[in-house]
Formats: structure tokens, C-alpha cells, sequence
């Protein structure tokens, strides 16, 4: 059961402008926390579930210039639309919509190509790159399962705000469907990383060393163009 609640409504100023802030209270909470839903371009303020409202956005309100200085740090918002160009597994594709050309999409080269209803190719690109995050995450998954005599229950994609992937104790996985737009070998270590909590559900030296043995090398690499990059990947809506 969840311990923590969302209420909105709630703003700081930001250079005499007010801006939203979505408060997080959770039982779990120590302390008051400022992060940036990079997704959303959001500012969420956690805080203990009794703690005083105010006092909280005041304590916001004292950290405005770094707040400032993250949302300065945050990507542009990119619409797939015809002429965007977007990461596909790591290089580089545009949209290219075609007049009169038929609705199915398909890929030549680093063009995305497409035709029908102009008003709908964001919405369209975006279901083209979820079925294709789901059928290569799937088949790498279960490759690697295969490879290291693991038995994986199910493998699907969302889109999570806050992780790339996720691993129950029965065998389900999930991922991030925007690990299609990373380089192969970050997305392969995400899938490594992910089947190697069906040995370990924690992150102990055994698990980092199964991660890495499943992998066939060192994850850091990965990890780190995650931490610099991943932010970015958020930054694509239809």
C-alpha cells in the first residue's frame, strides 16, 4: 500500500513568477526534498506527512536560485512531428511525412517515413516507437534469459518517470520504452541489469557482479550515460 499522497496547488515564486510546485507527503520522508520531473519539466517538493505546508514552501522558497539553475538545465520539449529529428538506438532519424503516401511507417536509413493524416504522425511515431522498444527489449530479454538459463515471466514497456526498468520476483520485467532511443549497449545493460535481480532483488556485490557477468562487461559506462543523458530522452512527446 502506497504511503505517500500528491497535492497540487501549492507555488514559489521563481524572478517574481509563480511556479507550480507538487507536493509529495510520505510517511517514509526525514526531511524536505526538491527534485525536477525532467518528463513533466515539474518541480516536486517531498515532505513528511505532518509536516507544516508552509513552512515547506518557504523552505522552497529559500532555494529558488537552485531551482533556477535546474529548470535553466532542462532539455527543450520536442514534438514528433514531420521534420523532427530524434535518437534512434542511437543515431540520429528524422520524420519525414509524405502527402498522399500511405500510413504505414517504415524506416530508410536515418528517415522515418510516413504518410496519412498530418494532425496524427506524432501520435503514430510515438506507437511505432513503443512497439519497437517492446519487440527489441523483448528479444534481447529473452535471449539473455536463454543465454544464462534464467526464466523471465513476461517483458513489457511504459513510461516511468524515474526508472528505466523494473523486476519482480515472479519474473515480470518492464522498461522504459525510451531506452529504444539510447545507444544498444545501454539499452542491453539495462536488460542485463534488470535479469540480474532474478538472482539477487537488491543491488549487493553479487548482484553488480551477476550484472556484470550477464552483461559480458563493465555496466558503468552505461550507467553513467544514463545519469548525463537519460534526461534528455524525456524530452520527445507527440
Amino acid at each position: 500500500m502506497s504511503t505517500a499522497s500528491f497535492e497540487s496547488g501549492a507555488t514559489i515564486l521563481i524572478d517574481g513568477a509563480a511556479m507550480p510546485v507538487r507536493v509529495r507527503r510520505s510517511a517514509r520522508a526525514r526531511f524536505y526534498r526538491l527534485t525536477i520531473d525532467s518528463a513533466r519539466g515539474e518541480l516536486r517538493l517531498s515532505m513528511p506527512t505532518r509536516a507544516n505546508l508552509r513552512k515547506a514552501l518557504l523552505w522552497a522558497q529559500d532555494h529558488e536560485g537552485w531551482v533556477r539553475a535546474q529548470m535553466a538545465r532542462q532539455p527543450a520539449a520536442m514534438r514528433l512531428i514531420d521534420g523532427a529529428t530524434f535518437p534512434l538506438e542511437g543515431r540520429e532519424v528524422r520524420i519525414c511525412w509524405i502527402a498522399g503516401a500511405t500510413r504505414t511507417i517504415r524506416l530508410e536509413g536515418d528517415r522515418l517515413m510516413l504518410g496519412g493524416a498530418a494532425e496524427s504522425v506524432g501520435a503514430r511515431v510515438m506507437r511505432w516507437l513503443r512497439a519497437r522498444a517492446k519487440a527489441v527489449l523483448e528479444a534481447e530479454t529473452r535471449a539473455m534469459a536463454r543465454e544464462y538459463g534464467l526464466t523471465v515471466a513476461s517483458v513489457g514497456v511504459g513510461d516511468p518517470r524515474s526508472r528505466w526498468g523494473s523486476c519482480t520476483s515472479s519474473g515480470a520485467i518492464r522498461y522504459s520504452w525510451r531506452l529504444i532511443l539510447a545507444p544498444p549497449d545501454v539499452r542491453r545493460a539495462t536488460v542485463a541489469h534488470e535479469l540480474a535481480h532474478l538472482l539477487h532483488m537488491d543491488h549487493s556485490p553479487a548482484f553488480h557482479a551477476a550484472h556484470a557477468r550477464i552483461l559480458g562487461g563493465d555496466p558503468r559506462p552505461a550507467r553513467a550515460w544514463l545519469r548525463a543523458q537519460g534526461a534528455g530522452l524525456h524530452r520527445y512527446s507527440e
